[in-house]
């Protein structure tokens, strides 16, 4: 019941309440604030002290209004017309993916915790003019996601990343991902792997000689998919222009994953991403253990 009455508001209240989100965050519980310090200043040690907390601070505003967002995106399930008239985020290059979708047998798009990330299931609706989505249908659309420990915060992600979806047949976690994929060969999928998390369990994984000042170990586990069936590679951003809006925009990695070695796919994507967070460094997700 109080989520039914939660998911009627519109996304002016949520953005109302991130307010005291970003109070308790960064005033009052002072969330993971040395682990956001932390990264903030090893990843950009010309920085001054005193640029370092305006960037911490402006990050919590950042989070915050993610955490609103995607409050509101969960509740615009089955709900496409409210998703395209909220202008949230606008698919700027669908023709790459357009592309990568004819001329491979199926896609994977990599994206990090940058921007909102919590909005890729509205993808469909992020078209204006006559931009528009061909031949791929929202169900060969397949999110890979970690599960979560709280099944109240795994049901607000899977409403959001599935929103596109009436099943669940979409939703494939990590572990299974592998299985999913050669059991599907023979059809065309898009395959969204979100992949900036420190390595986990047994997971294989490289270490790059230098992301954002740092020696940072990556999971191959998406680029060894791709490049053992063949994929094309695609970069993903979501980037905050301004409060309410985002950017969601294509950058191919490769037309044929085979050709590249599953660490060379990796050092392209951290690449990719490292010049989003310089451009915009308070669109990450300063808060999460990238470097252990």
């Amino acid at each position: 019941m109080f989520m039914q009455v939660v998911f009627c508001l519109p996304i002016k209240v949520y953005y109302s309440f991130s307010n005291i989100i970003y109070f308790f965050l960064a005033k009052v519980l002072h969330y993971r604030k040395n682990e956001v310090l932390c990264n903030l200043s090893r990843s950009f040690p010309e920085k001054k002290y005193w640029e370092i907390n305006q960037l911490a601070d402006t990050f919590y505003r950042h989070l915050s209004w993610v955490f609103a967002e995607t409050f509101w995106f969960a509740s615009s399930r089955n709900k496409p017309q409210k998703l395209h008239d909220s202008r949230l985020c606008e698919l700027t290059n669908v023709e790459l993916l357009n592309h990568a979708y004819e001329s491979s047998p199926s896609v994977l798009i990599l994206m990090s915790h940058f921007g909102n990330w919590e909005l890729i299931g509205g993808m469909y609706q992020y078209l204006y003019g006559d931009a528009k989505i061909e031949k791929l249908d929202p169900h060969d659309v397949c999110v890979v996601y970690l599960k979560l420990r709280s099944p109240f915060w795994e049901e607000v992600m899977k409403r959001g990343r599935l929103a596109q979806c009436p099943d669940t047949e979409g939703y494939i976690e990590s572990s299974n991902v592998l299985r999913y994929a050669l059991s599907h060969k023979d059809q065309k999928k898009v395959y969204v792997f979100p992949t900036d998390q420190y390595p986990y369990g047994r997971a294989k994984y490289v270490e790059l000689d230098s992301f954002l000042n740092q020696k940072t170990k990556t999971m191959l586990g998406a680029a060894q998919l791709a490049n053992k069936l063949s994929y094309s590679v695609l970069y993903m951003s979501i980037d905050r222009q301004e409060k309410g809006h985002y950017k969601m925009s294509f950058t191919q990695i490769c037309e044929d994953a085979s050709k590249l070695s599953p660490e060379e796919i990796m050092r392209q994507y951290y690449a990719l991403l490292e010049q989003d967070i310089i451009n915009n460094p308070t669109n990450y997700l300063w808060s999460h253990k990238r470097w252990k």
